[in-house]
C-alpha cells in the first residue's frame, strides 16, 4: 500500500537517516503538476556536499518543523535555553566563544541549503500557540537564470511564556546565491546569515514546590522569580524590550569560488546537443567575515542574588549588570580537489590551508589572535551506491589554538534489501577550552585557573534496515580533561579518564492497516566518578493512525508519550548562559503526554498539537498545574495548544 511506498514518512526521524544516504530522498520530494502538466523540479545541496536533496513533505513528526528537537530539554518556553538530554560533547576543535545554550535556534553555515529550481518557489509558515506563542517563517527561491539561483529565508520566534520573565524574541535572516558558468568550470557560492537571539532570564521561580502547589498561583505568571522583577505580560511581537536577559547576535558573510580543470564532452540527442564537463582538478577559495556579540544585561539587578549565586558585589543595593564579549573573525581558505574518477564527483581528495584572524573586545580589554590550520579530506560514494567512505582531518599548526586537531573516518555499506545498511566510524577531537574558560573573557568570574586541552574519542556504529523499519545504533565516548561548571560560575576540569556508552533503537511497528507505533529508546551509562548526569533511559513513543485518504489527504494523528528515568538534571546559570552540574535535586517527572493531528493536502500542511496533558491536577480545583521540571527552579508549562500552517506556492 501507500504506507510502504513512503518509507521516510513512516520512520519519522529515522527517515532522515535514509534521506541523508540518498537512498530514499525521492519519496519525500515536492513535485506538483498543474492542469497544463507543467511541473516544478526543485532540489538543494549543502555547502560542503555534492549530493542533491529534495524537500521533505512528510507530516508524521511535528518536531521536524519545530525548533526544539524531541531529545532536548528547555527552560519552559519556546526560545529559552536548551540542551540535549543525551550526552553529546562538542566535537569541534579550535576557537569557540563558549555560548551554546541557544544553538538550536540558530541557523548555521553547515545547514544552509543552496537551491536549484525550474520555477519560483515560496513557503509561508505560521505557528500560533498558547499564550501568544508565534513562529513565522518565509522561504523564497528562484533561478534568476538557468545556472544562477538566489533564495531568501526569514524566521521569527516570539513567545511571552507562561511564567514571568520568560519572554523570547529570535530573528533569523538568510540570503544565498549559487552561480555556475555555462562551461561548468566556475562555481560561486555566496550567503549572508544573521541570528539575533533575545531571551529574558528569570533565574528560576522562587521556592518552586511551595508556589507550584499553592492554588492561589494557579495562573503561573503570578509566581515571583529570582531576577527580572515584576514585568508585565506582553503579546506584541514587534516589542523586543528585554530588561534582564541574554542578547546574542551573530552575522556571517561568505563567498566561495571554485574553478575546475577537466575534460569537455557532449550528449547528442535527436534535436539538441547537451554540453558536458568532467572535472579532474578543482581550485577553491573561500573568504568569510563574521561578527559575534554575546551580552547579558540586568538593568535592575538585585545585589543579594548576585552576591549569593555569583559572589559578585554591586556598587549599590540596586544597580545594573552588563557583561559582554564581542568578536570579529576573518577566515581565508585555499583548497585543491582531485577527482580520481571524472564521472563520479562524489569521489575526491581535498587538501587545503586556512588563516583565521580573530579580534576580541571584552568589558575591560581587547585582544587579537590568529590560527593557521591545515585540513584534508577523502570521500568516495561509489557509483553503484554500495559503499560510502568519509575521512577528514584538521590540525591547528600555530596560533591561539595551536595543537588542536580533529579527525573523522566512517564507512557505510549497503549489504542488500534484506539487511539494509551498515555504518561504523571513529572520531577524535583534541580541543582547547572554550573562551569562556579564559580569564580574559568578561564572563570569567571564577578565581584564576589554567586548563588543559580536552580530548574526546567517539566510536559509533549503526544498522539500518528499511525492510524492518529499524535503526539500531551504538555510541561510545572516551573523554579526558572534561570541562564543565559546578555552580553558577565555578569552572572545573575532570582530569580522570571516563567513558559513556549509549545504545539507541528506533523502530516502527505496524499494528494495523493504518496504525503504527513509532518507538525511540535511548540507554545511557557512564563509568567513573565524573560529574556528568544523564538519565539511564529516555524514550519517545508515538501511536499514530495514518494513511492517504480521499486521494489527496495524507493524515497522521495519535498520541505521543515521552519519559526519562529520574536523574539530577543540570542547573542553569542565567548570567553565563550555561548549564552546570548539580547533585542536590533529583528530577522525577511524569511522562510527557501529547495529542497530535497532522495532515497534508497537496501543498498545504497543518499541524495541531495539544501537549502537557500529563499536568492535569485536581488540587485547588481542576486544572493543568502538575508541572514537570526541566531544571531546578524551571518548570514546564501546563496545557499547551499549537496550530501550525505551512503552505507552499509554485509561481
Amino acid at each position: 500500500m501507500a504506507a510502504n511506498a513512503q518509507l521516510p514518512q513512516r520512520l519519522g526521524n529515522l527517515g532522515r537517516n535514509f534521506r541523508s544516504m540518498g537512498g530514499s530522498a525521492g519519496n519525500d520530494s515536492l513535485r506538483r503538476r498543474d492542469k497544463l502538466e507543467d511541473s516544478i523540479t526543485i532540489f538543494f545541496r549543502y555547502l560542503d556536499s555534492s549530493r542533491n536533496y529534495k524537500l521533505d513533505s512528510s507530516v508524521n513528526d511535528f518536531t521536524l518543523r519545530f525548533p526544539i528537537p524531541a531529545t532536548n530539554v528547555y527552560l519552559g518556553n519556546d526560545g529559552t535555553a536548551s540542551r540535549s538530554i543525551l550526552f553529546e560533547p562538542t566535537m569541534k576543535a579550535g576557537w569557540d566563544p563558549g555560548f551554546h545554550a541557544f544553538d538550536i535556534y540558530k541557523w548555521t553555515p553547515d545547514k544552509i541549503r543552496f537551491f536549484n529550481t525550474t520555477r519560483p518557489y515560496t513557503e509561508l509558515n505560521y505557528l500560533l500557540g498558547s499564550r501568544s506563542e508565534q513562529i513565522i517563517e518565509v522561504l523564497h527561491t528562484q533561478n534568476i537564470k538557468p545556472d544562477w539561483n538566489a533564495s531568501f529565508n526569514y524566521r521569527l520566534i516570539n513567545s511571552p511564556g507562561f511564567f514571568k520573565n520568560q519572554k523570547t524574541n529570535h530573528n533569523n535572516y538568510l540570503f544565498t546565491s549559487r552561480y555556475q558558468s555555462k562551461s561548468r568550470r566556475y562555481t560561486n557560492y555566496f550567503f549572508i546569515l544573521a541570528n539575533s537571539l533575545q531571551s529574558a532570564e528569570s533565574g528560576g521561580i522562587m521556592n518552586d514546590e511551595d508556589y507550584l502547589n499553592d492554588p492561589i498561583f494557579k495562573d503561573r505568571f503570578n509566581i515571583p522569580t529570582n531576577i527580572g522583577g515584576d514585568q508585565a505580560f506582553g503579546t506584541n511581537f514587534f516589542s523586543t524590550k528585554i530588561s534582564t536577559g541574554n542578547r546574542y547576535r551573530e552575522m556571517t558573510i561568505l563567498m566561495r569560488q571554485q574553478y575546475d580543470l577537466g575534460k569537455k564532452d557532449s550528449l547528442v540527442t535527436d534535436s539538441t546537443v547537451i554540453p558536458l564537463f568532467y572535472p579532474r582538478l578543482r581550485f577553491e577559495h573561500s573568504f568569510s567575515y563574521s561578527k559575534y556579540n554575546y551580552q547579558f544585561i540586568d538593568y535592575a539587578a538585585d545585589s543579594v542574588y548576585y552576591s549569593d549565586y555569583y559572589d559578585y558585589t554591586l556598587p549599590n543595593s540596586f544597580d545594573s549588570v552588563a557583561v559582554r564579549d564581542q568578536w570579529r573573525e576573518f577566515v581565508n581558505d585555499f583548497s585543491i580537489y582531485q577527482f580520481p574518477d571524472a564521472k563520479n564527483l562524489q569521489q575526491f581528495i581535498k587538501v587545503g590551508a586556512s588563516v583565521q584572524n580573530l579580534s576580541g573586545s571584552f568589558t575591560q580589554s581587547a585582544k587579537s589572535f590568529y590560527n593557521i590550520i591545515g585540513h584534508g579530506e577523502y570521500r568516495n560514494r561509489t557509483r553503484n551506491q554500495k559503499w560510502d567512505i568519509e575521512a577528514m582531518g584538521r590540525l591547528y599548526f600555530t596560533g591561539l589554538n595551536a595543537g588542536d586537531y580533529e579527525g573523522h573516518i566512517s564507512l557505510q555499506s549497503y549489504v542488500g534489501k534484506k539487511l539494509g545498511y551498515l555504518k561504523a566510524g571513529f572520531e577524535n577531537v583534541n580541543k582547547s577550552p572554550s573562551f569562556l574558560f579564559d580569564s580574559r573573557s568578561s564572563f570569567y568570574l571564577d578565581t584564576l585557573q589554567s586548563f588543559k586541552k580536552e580530548n574526546t574519542s567517539h566510536i559509533f556504529a549503526s544498522f539500518i534496515n528499511p525492510a524492518l523499519q529499524l535503526k539500531l545504533s551504538g555510541d561510545y565516548y572516551l573523554v579526558s580533561n572534561y570541562m564543565y561548571l559546578t555552580s553558577y560560575y565555578k569552572l572545573n576540569q575532570e582530569n580522570a579518564l571516563f567513558n559513556l556508552l549509549r545504545i539507541s533503537l528506533q523502530k516502527v511497528f505496524r499494528i494495523g492497516r493504518h496504525w503504527n507505533w513509532y518507538a525511540d529508546i535511548y540507554l545511557q551509562q557512564k563509568t567513573g566518578n565524573v560529574q556528568v548526569n544523564v538519565p539511564l533511559l529516555f524514550t519517545r513513543n508515538r501511536l499514530a493512525f495514518e494513511g492517504v485518504f480521499y486521494k489527496n489527504l495524507n493524515l497522521s494523528t495519535g498520541i505521543e508519550v515521552k519519559y526519562h528515568t529520574p536523574y539530577n538534571a543540570d542547573g542553569y546559570s542565567p548570567l553565563l548562559g550555561q548549564f552546570f552540574y548539580q547533585d542536590s535535586l533529583q528530577i522525577a517527572n511524569r511522562p510527557d503526554v501529547s495529542l497530535f493531528l497532522n495532515f497534508r493536502i497537496r501543498s498545504f500542511k497543518a499541524f495541531f498539537n495539544v501537549s502537557n496533558l500529563n499536568t492535569i491536577n485536581n488540587l485547588g480545583g481542576f486544572g493543568f498545574t502538575k508541572n514537570n521540571l526541566a531544571a531546578p527552579g524551571y518548570p514546564y508549562p501546563g496545557l499547551q495548544i499549537r496550530l501550525g500552517i505551512y503552505w507552499s506556492f509554485v509561481n
